[in-house]
């Protein structure tokens, strides 16, 4: 826990600002996973390649609305 009162601990730093972080999710690897599958799918078969289309258009979505409910609550 700082404070921020306290003093820089060297000459010229400045505390950090107060920021919130993005809330964790899984979205991005959701994302890598349909696209690894999509070229996967390529090259072997389109059951393969339906199923990374459908998790790349779903981890897209999600990840889309993540950020837009994200902005809504600023």
């Amino acid at each position: 826990m700082t404070d921020e009162t306290q003093t820089p601990a060297h000459k010229g730093w400045e505390p950090l600002p107060a920021e919130t972080l993005p809330r964790p999710n899984f979205f991005p690897a959701g994302l890598a996973m349909g696209t690894t599958f999509i070229f996967w799918g390529l090259i072997t078969s389109w059951v393969i390649l339906a199923v990374g289309v459908g998790l790349f258009v779903a981890s897209l979505a999600g990840w889309i609305y993540e950020i837009l409910r994200e902005r809504r609550h600023q």
